[in-house]
């Protein structure tokens, strides 16, 4: 055969080969399995982490809650106004002394009638735990008084604090000057000293004092409770300048009285956090056994201005000079109370020897006395005060010699 002849043939041949080649499967390439319906595992939902907690830095100290026992007997009430840090700035003689000498405590008395108290079984108690406001079937809010759980054998009362402000005359006579926060984020105040020299400190004001007396004392106190904050605005809060005349001078600063407010937040926001509340006790400081609607109505709109916008809304007003209004509210409920009840005052005390209330049944409200342990108490009415403690081993030997009357 012939090479021509045979030529096509071997091309034929060729090309079936090539397009055979061509029309090859290609390999299979790896591809990620997809498990069948019957043999998938169920995968089970993971929650998410739940967001932390923070654990409240005040603690109130924990009873054992089935040896608490209902209490249903009197709850005594007192308060006291700032404490004098250093008595040789207060009693030096001067123009001041008889009205610090009468009103006010110092700070070792202070501790040494905490003592007695706790000492006798008294126990700290919030005075809107003793008293709520609740309504009947129809609507209408009533007073209540509320059973206390207590550890057995304690006896509850209140404290509130008058004044917690720095009037004009206090720095330079013995007082420390306002509250600050710390750099450990604790409350302290500070002042200047007899040297002149300013001090920080916690334990020569009545809040720090008292803090410090609950610390190392923890079962003093029953759910944390602290005193009650009797505010009044003319002189600002708390040693900050929140009222609208800085101090009772001629000038009105408004850039000051802005900053002064941001400053004492954080204070309140201490102070509502670690058991402290507060109440009314006038802006003015104004008696309110000689005031018309008109005018107390003038006060308090003022006090809601400087002090309620700081502090916040309060159920609690303490009168000023223990006056109350419309000649006796016990008895009666006359046009200033029933305003005042109409701005949410709920809790309404004067001041006395005996440790008084009574749930007013015309109108949702209670009225009370309190008791008020003070130069003037501690001279003159030893006897009253005996059940709390005995005014002989409270006596500051620094106060100046106007006499007492310890022996009647």
């Amino acid at each position: 055969m012939t090479i021509k002849r045979i030529l096509p043939f071997i091309l034929a041949v060729i090309m079936l080969i090539s397009v055979t080649s061509c029309q090859k499967k290609p390999e299979a390439v790896d591809e990620p399995e997809t498990p069948s319906e019957e043999t998938t595992e169920p995968v089970e939902a993971v929650e998410p982490e739940p967001e932390p907690v923070e654990e409240p830095k005040y603690k109130p100290y924990q009873f054992d809650e089935s040896k608490l026992v209902e209490y249903n007997g009197t709850v005594e009430h007192i308060f006291f106004h700032q404490i004098v840090a250093w008595p040789e700035m207060a009693f030096d003689g001067d123009t001041y002394e008889k009205g610090i000498d009468d009103w006010m405590c110092t700070a070792d008395e202070f501790v040494k009638i905490m003592d007695e108290l706790y000492a006798k079984g008294y126990i700290l108690v919030d005075i809107r735990d003793v008293w709520s406001e609740y309504e009947d079937s129809n609507g209408n809010p009533f007073m209540m008084r509320n059973t206390l759980r207590i550890p057995e054998g304690r006896i509850p009362f209140v404290m509130s604090y008058d004044d917690i402000s720095v009037y004009e005359y206090m720095p330079a006579n013995g007082f420390m000057e306002r509250l600050i926060i710390g750099d450990d984020g604790e409350l302290w105040c500070k002042g200047i000293g007899p040297d002149g020299k300013e001090v920080i400190a916690q334990g020569l004001d009545i809040i720090t004092l008292t803090d410090k007396y609950i610390k190392e004392h923890p079962d003093f106190s029953l759910n944390g409770a602290k005193a009650c904050l009797s505010l009044t605005g003319y002189a600002g809060i708390l040693g900050y300048d929140t009222n609208q005349d800085s101090r009772g001078t001629a000038y009105y600063d408004v850039d000051h009285r802005a900053a002064e407010i941001e400053a004492v937040k954080p204070i309140i926001e201490k102070l509502k956090e670690t058991g402290w509340y507060f109440g009314s006790h006038t802006w003015g400081h104004i008696r309110l056994d000689k005031r018309n609607v008109e005018q107390v109505k003038a006060d308090t709109e003022r006090w809601f201005q400087d002090v309620g916008a700081c502090v916040g809304e309060t159920p609690i007003l303490f009168y000023p000079h223990g006056a109350r209004p419309d000649g006796k509210d016990v008895d009666q409920t006359g046009p200033v109370f029933k305003y005042l009840h109409s701005q949410g005052f709920r809790y309404f005390f004067s001041v006395g020897t005996n440790s008084f209330s009574k749930i007013k049944t015309d109108i949702s409200a209670v009225v009370g006395d309190r008791l008020h342990p003070d130069g003037t108490t501690l001279r003159w009415a030893r006897k009253t005060y005996l059940p709390f403690y005995d005014a002989k081993d409270i006596y500051d030997d620094r106060r100046p010699d106007y006499g007492n009357s310890w022996d009647k």
